[in-house]
């Protein structure tokens, strides 16, 4: 019985482990527009080291009552909405994607207290084949963004 549990452990890890080292987090912020907000949202760059594609699907925190994955996208006059992109974000094999302003990114909605510049918040991000990754995100609002290229 020992044996086959042991087994078993083993299995799972193999098919767990591998895909969720190839995943990797970089350069993550969170922010809120202004100190008495009621949303906010944080923002990264996702590396997929490995040899197979993954997907983040999902994001959770108990900094808000709704954590939802959204992009910006322009309507057919030109002016730019905030919508959830319920299918996720893919994360190519080999290659990165940027969670940023202006672009995809985890929203916080209907926050629990303040985003204080300084603080840490938790965050769980959710992949198709990595599973959860648990992160302690900074709160920064003195940052920009990127210069438009």
């Amino acid at each position: 019985m020992v044996l086959k549990t042991l087994l078993a452990a083993t299995a799972a890890l193999i098919m767990v482990g591998p895909a969720a080292a190839d995943i990797e987090i970089h350069d993550a912020y969170a922010r809120a527009a202004m100190a008495n907000a009621k949303a906010g949202a944080a923002f990264m760059e996702i590396r997929n080291t490995g040899d197979t594609d993954d997907r983040l699907i999902a994001a959770a925190s108990d900094i808000a009552q709704r954590v939802e994955l959204h992009t910006h996208i322009s309507d057919a006059n030109g002016v730019m909405q905030m919508v959830q992109v319920e299918e996720g974000f893919p994360i190519p094999a080999g290659d990165t994607h940027l969670l940023k302003r202006g672009g995809d990114h985890v929203m916080f909605m209907g926050l629990n207290g303040p985003m204080n510049d300084g603080d840490t918040i938790h965050v769980t991000l959710t992949f198709e084949k990595a599973g959860e990754m648990t992160l302690d995100i900074p709160v920064d609002l003195k940052r920009q963004p990127a210069a438009m290229q």
